[in-house]
């Protein structure tokens, strides 16, 4: 038995989706009466399972900004559509004629020199069918790895960049500007997480670019190999949204992919994402 299924919780409760990753939290509902205590188990639940579920939070929009900033300061996304009242809301909407979705795996923001702690993403609008989301234990990842990879990236870094998923968007002067203000940020490919010490992969297909000194054709077939760790499907949990449920994932030990597979459905969802520190 893992040993994050032997914890007991004494103000929630906490039902695991699977061995080591993945959980759902009763007993709370996301409004100014959390209590202190309740905020400390949750985060123990964050850390324990890496990403954690509520169902049945009809909760308003101050109340989500309110509850994120019970664990950190929040960031507003540059690229995004951000709420006109609430900027530290990030809007995904995608409509009955929506083409492509967020369906890549990946971990929020890291392009930023100081990527997320965690995210925070309420159900509005839900399709009858389809738009679940996979999130993928990244120590579990690094662990399953043989010892000569290991090896090879236990001391490496990695270049970060939005310009892959966002660059598209921009003309040139807007890029420049952009990129003048985040530049290609440099983690390492192991991250070691700095509240429970464990170490997992920080690379993702997303906004990674490359692995420094290391040649081009070698750094993208090692990538390859390293991305097709969050496929396993052993390393997963996969969440099925219904309006008002909330995914609590962090983005320090987990990477998630959006499935859109519901072409003609609408699916709204807002994202509150607390600010993290410099990855090691």
């Amino acid at each position: 038995m893992s040993a994050a299924l032997e914890n007991t919780f004494e103000t929630i409760s906490v039902s695991p989706m699977s061995p080591t990753i993945g959980a759902e939290i009763g007993g709370v509902r996301m409004s100014g009466d959390v209590t202190d205590e309740q905020i400390a188990e949750i985060r123990q639940a964050l850390l324990d399972w890496k990403v954690i579920f509520f169902r049945d939070q009809d909760v308003t929009d101050v109340e989500h900004v309110a509850f994120g900033r019970r664990f950190g300061e929040l960031e507003i996304h540059p690229f995004g559509s951000n709420h006109k009242t609430h900027p530290e809301i990030l809007i995904i909407h995608h409509a009955e004629d929506s083409k492509a979705g967020q369906n890549g795996w990946h971990s929020d923001v890291t392009w930023r020199d100081e990527p997320s702690l965690g995210s925070i993403l309420r159900g509005k609008i839900i399709p009858a069918v389809g738009g679940d989301t996979l999130f993928v234990d990244m120590y579990a990842a690094y662990d399953a790895l043989p010892d000569d990879i290991k090896e090879r990236i236990d001391n490496a870094t990695a270049e970060h960049s939005f310009i892959g998923p966002f660059g598209g968007r921009m003309d040139a002067e807007e890029k420049a500007k952009m990129l003048a203000k985040y530049p290609p940020a440099h983690h390492p490919v192991v991250r070691t997480h700095p509240e429970t010490g464990r170490r997992g992969l920080y690379v993702n297909a997303s906004f990674t670019t490359h692995i420094l000194n290391m040649e081009k054709e070698e750094s993208d077939r090692l990538l390859r190999r390293l991305y097709r760790q969050a496929t396993v499907p052993e390393f997963q949990c996969r969440f099925r949204w219904q309006t008002n449920s909330v995914a609590f994932w962090d983005n320090r030990a987990v990477q998630h992919y959006a499935a859109f597979d519901y072409p003609g459905q609408v699916r709204r969802v807002q994202r509150v994402t607390v600010i993290g520190d410099k990855p090691y």
